[in-house]
């Protein structure tokens, strides 16, 4: 049987290509169900071309386009975060890839583990701001996480096999961004259209920008944490600019597997809707060992970046701290993209809201609700003055 398929972020670029791999493998997938934010027009062809159960629109000012736009379709239409969180209940689906940017996919991935769902998780976001709760869910209800990111992907097949073995430590490595051999005086000036330049990796805007200020990494730290249950001095962050070896496991033993290949994603997204099967495809190319003879790795400088070293703060003090870090990085970087703040200033109002929020140690989910409220109020303050 065919494995059935929600793509929570159809239009965006992990979106995207876990529809190419579905178009690659069609006697295996089905879409059941597609989402996007604002990207009507995208999301009626794609509806018309996958035929899914049901397409749901998260700004609910575009519902009457694309109600009008499939009603020729036997598909359902539906609108808003809510509709999002009761679609992924639907009970023929079998899997839900939640690849909406930011805190927005943490209902609907909740909502998805409580009905029973496999998830393919490519919102890194869901498990910073709630993570010790998305991970008690999981085993709670017995569903399956399994990583989408390539650095979280090359850690689990790293491990495949290895589940008795205890980890020592993990290796996350970072292209190092755009940016990784500027000073902080150049830092300074760097513009939207640079920042949007990534030097290996095709992504959307809000995630190359959490790149080139290594935020992104720094998700991706307290990302693995949850994932694979470890403590954040157990996992190091690699500068490895060639963006070849996508993360690394060292064992009790000394040993050191790695997972290598070329920047791509559908890699990984493929390997997460077929787990615990490979699928064979031409797709995407094969390693040339000759091509690539010198694999380089450098220490991140913290100083220049200071936003990896507020992510190692923040999940040290636990709580809801994470949880403030993304709202307030959320809010910075919707900035930035509208050239309304600097680049270093984006890490400036990420500490000064880290340090005003009210920290909770223990949070609830409504705590998590609150704390990303407050934070965006507080770092949209901060922009003001």
């Amino acid at each position: 049987m065919k494995r059935r398929l929600a793509i929570l972020g159809s239009t965006g670029s992990i979106g995207t290509q876990a529809l190419e791999v579905v178009d690659e493998h069609p006697d295996l997938f089905e879409v059941y169900a597609l989402t996007a934010n604002n990207q009507v027009d995208l999301l009626i062809n794609r509806a018309r071309k996958f035929m899914p159960e049901v397409v749901v629109i998260a700004n609910e000012s575009k519902y009457a386009e694309l109600k009008e736009a499939l009603e020729d379709l036997p598909i359902k239409v539906w609108a808003g975060a809510s509709a999002i969180a009761q679609m992924v209940q639907m009970e023929p689906i079998d899997m839900v890839l939640t690849a909406m940017v930011g805190y927005s996919g943490l209902q609907p991935t909740i909502s998805a583990i409580k009905a029973g769902k496999a998830i393919a998780l490519a919102n890194k976001e869901t498990l910073v701001v709630a993570g010790e709760l998305i991970t008690s869910l999981a085993m709670e209800y017995k569903v399956a996480v399994l990583p989408v990111d390539s650095e979280h992907s090359a850690i689990f097949q790293c491990l495949a096999g290895e589940w008795e073995n205890p980890v020592e430590k993990i290796f996350l490595t970072a292209s190092g961004g755009p940016f990784r051999t500027m000073n902080v005086e150049q830092l300074a000036t760097v513009t939207k259209a640079e920042a949007l330049k990534h030097p290996n990796w095709s992504m959307g805007a809000k995630v190359t920008i959490d790149s080139a200020s290594m935020m992104n990494k720094g998700f991706e730290m307290i990302e693995a944490k949850w994932l694979f249950g470890l403590s954040p001095d157990q996992i190091e962050v690699l500068v490895h600019p060639q963006s070849i070896i996508h993360s690394m496991v060292q064992f009790e033993d000394g040993a050191v597997m790695a997972q290598l290949g070329l920047p791509d994603m559908k890699l990984p997204i493929r390997y997460a809707f077929s787990y615990p099967k490979r699928l064979q495809t031409t797709a995407g190319g094969r390693l040339d060992f000759r091509t690539y003879s010198s694999l380089t790795f450098e220490e991140p400088d913290t100083s220049r970046f200071r936003n990896l070293a507020f992510a190692f703060e923040a999940i040290r003090q636990g709580g809801n701290m994470p949880c403030i870090l993304n709202a307030a990085n959320e809010i910075v970087v919707a900035s930035f993209l509208k050239d309304e703040t600097g680049f270093l200033e984006m890490s400036d109002i990420i500490e000064k809201t880290m340090q005003q929020a009210s920290f909770i140690a223990n949070p609830s989910y409504e705590d998590y609700v609150a704390t990303d409220t407050e934070a965006r109020a507080i770092a949209n303050s901060l922009l003001k003055k």
